[in-house]
């Protein structure tokens, strides 16, 4: 599967944006899941969703904030992200999930290339 992330850019804090990831290929895996890095951090885990029938899960730190949704015919998923913060500034990668832990990105096989997301304040 190839996944290709979309939609970041710079906003200020309390503003929104709609981040995207399209997938193409055979898509085997049963979650599709958003991380975040920072230089010289890890990558965090932001939100899954069960490609079936979307059933979400969330990092406690996005949680109420941030929306993951998807349309399993067209092969995207969304994540849309309202009340931002400049915490939540990151490169924001979308991935498929392959066995694991969710919130763990060594659980994820295949990565798109991750879209700069920049929350000012």
């Amino acid at each position: 599967v190839q996944l290709q992330a979309c939609g970041g850019g710079l906003v200020q804090a309390g503003g929104s944006l709609r981040l995207s990831c399209a997938a193409s290929g055979s898509t085997a895996s049963t979650f599709l899941g958003w991380f975040r890095q920072v230089p010289g951090k890890e990558r965090d885990f932001v939100a899954a969703i069960r490609w079936s029938d979307g059933y979400p899960n969330y990092a406690t730190s996005v949680k109420g904030r941030f929306t993951i949704s998807s349309d399993h015919v067209e092969k995207l998923m969304y994540l849309q992200m309202n009340n931002l913060r400049p915490e939540d500034t990151a490169v924001y990668y979308c991935a498929a999930h392959n066995s694991g832990p969710l919130y763990d990105h060594t659980s994820y096989s295949f990565w798109g290339q991750g879209t700069l997301v920049t929350v000012s304040s």
